[in-house]
């Protein structure tokens, strides 16, 4: 007992421990553990696994039940890898930090895992620089928790029981391929990591394309496989397919020039081949525009960037004789038709379409003339004929015995021509139209 008041005054004050509510309203929480992965493992210990939460800084302690893992690392604030010990049945797994010890109900249950068993790879070799998918076959994969390289780790892209993909790491040489799961770890299996040569391109079809871009273009060569990028000049295509021999890619838009195009993979980028963006061709005009519907008249297209023309159309049809004259003319035989139509001409650059000009063609019926009134006349000439007929719109000529005599065409149907002097006697009369001679009439010259 202390007598003396003053002595009290020498003792120092005990300070008590703060207790749980007063640790919660400074805001220091025991660790939380929301999941672990994997859920289970073999009884023996050693599964590798990765405990979620929240306050893990200063984490000393992970228990699974009553026992302490081992390997325990902490990555950051919210997550821990650790290897669970020996065990049995099923255990809550805790974390032990500064502020407290964990309190959620998060187990992992001992259970008897059959060990993963490799069986294949493929493709059982790839580039030094990595990156490639790696199919691994084999059973009791299921629940991956790690696939190795040597000792370099792999990204697990699927996991089934029977198969993993993943993207193989960069490396050299020839190593292990291994798996870890619950059960433990594989079986090793030889991947060789080998130096990939650069590809080289041969021939691109075609060679030539509209400014547009859009069609498809077939690049062959050698050691394509893995194509990461196709450019034309600078620019990048569009990958279709990818073999190791040839290379399928839409052609990107560029202005008219002639550029370059590489392919580059894994081993590194390949030697260059020209292709040449073709402005679309432009039809200004056609001459003749008009001729038979039975065509295999002779007709010039003028326009601009016709040089590398491949195919003309009148309308739907197809003309033939194709010939180019310069960038700017072509001549063709025009096909069979009817009524009017449009020219087109088709480059690598696409084909032309309504513009500038009159690319119009027109096909005409073939003249026929059905009366003359009168049908004859003084030798003189002087004599006003009414020609009848069909097709007689687009006269150019009539001719009394071969000699040209002067006309108006009133309709499709009737022409008036005014008789050249000729000597007594009948004669032939005739039309031309673009579409060809019409048939002939008598026509009879009396003597003044």
């Amino acid at each position: 007992m202390i007598s003396d008041p003053r002595a009290l005054a020498d003792v120092p004050p005990v300070r008590a421990r703060p207790s749980a509510r007063l640790k919660k309203e400074k805001g220091i929480m025991a660790p939380v553990v929301t999941s672990v992965s994997p859920t289970q493992g073999n009884p023996a210990g050693g599964t590798p696994v990765t405990i979620s939460g929240s306050g893990f800084t200063g984490t000393t302690v992970v228990r699974f039940g009553s026992n302490l893992a081992t390997n325990v690392v902490v990555v950051s604030s919210t997550q821990i890898t650790a290897r669970t010990p020996a065990g049995s049945g099923t255990v809550k797994v805790t974390v032990t930090g500064p502020t407290g010890t964990s309190t959620q109900n998060v187990f992992f249950t001992y259970t008897t895992v059959a060990a993963p068993v490799l069986t294949m790879l493929s493709p059982a070799s790839g580039p030094t620089s990595g990156g490639n998918t790696v199919t691994i076959t084999g059973t009791n994969l299921a629940g991956a928790t790690q696939v190795l390289f040597g000792a370099t780790p792999a990204t697990i892209l699927t996991n089934t029981p029977t198969q993993i993909t993943a993207t193989a790491p960069a490396g050299t040489g020839t190593t292990n391929v291994t798996v870890t799961t619950p059960g433990g770890t594989s079986n090793p299996l030889p991947y060789t990591y080998a130096a990939t040569p650069a590809p080289t391109i041969t021939n691109l079809n075609p060679t030539s394309g509209p400014t547009s871009g859009g069609n498809i273009v077939t690049i062959t060569g050698t050691g394509l496989s893995g194509a990461i990028q196709v450019l034309f000049g600078a620019t990048p295509a569009t990958i279709l397919t990818n073999t190791p021999t040839q290379i399928t890619a839409t052609a990107p838009a560029g202005p008219a020039s002639v550029v370059n195009v590489t392919v580059t993979t894994p081993g590194g980028t390949s030697n260059p081949l020209p292709y040449v963006y073709v402005a679309a061709p432009v039809v200004i005009g056609v001459s003749p525009q008009f001729g038979s519907d039975a065509g295999g008249n002779t007709v010039t297209i003028i326009g601009s960037n016709l040089a590398l023309a491949s195919a003309v159309h009148f309308g739907p049809n197809l003309a033939t004789g194709l010939t180019v004259i310069s960038d700017n003319q072509l001549t063709v035989t025009a096909p069979a038709g009817t009524g009017t139509v449009v020219v087109t001409v088709t480059t690598p650059g696409g084909t032309s379409t309504l513009g500038p000009g009159s690319p119009y063609y027109t096909y005409l019926g073939a003249p026929v003339i059905t009366s003359l009134i009168p049908n004859q006349g003084s030798e003189s000439g002087g004599d006003s004929v009414t020609i009848n007929g069909s097709n007689l719109t687009y006269t150019d000529a009539v001719t009394f015995g071969g000699i040209p005599a002067s006309f108006s065409v009133l309709s499709d149907a009737l022409v008036v021509a005014t008789t050249p002097a000729h000597a007594a006697g009948t004669v032939n009369v005739q039309l031309h139209t673009p579409a060809g001679n019409s048939n002939t009439l008598p026509f009879t010259y009396d003597p003044a």
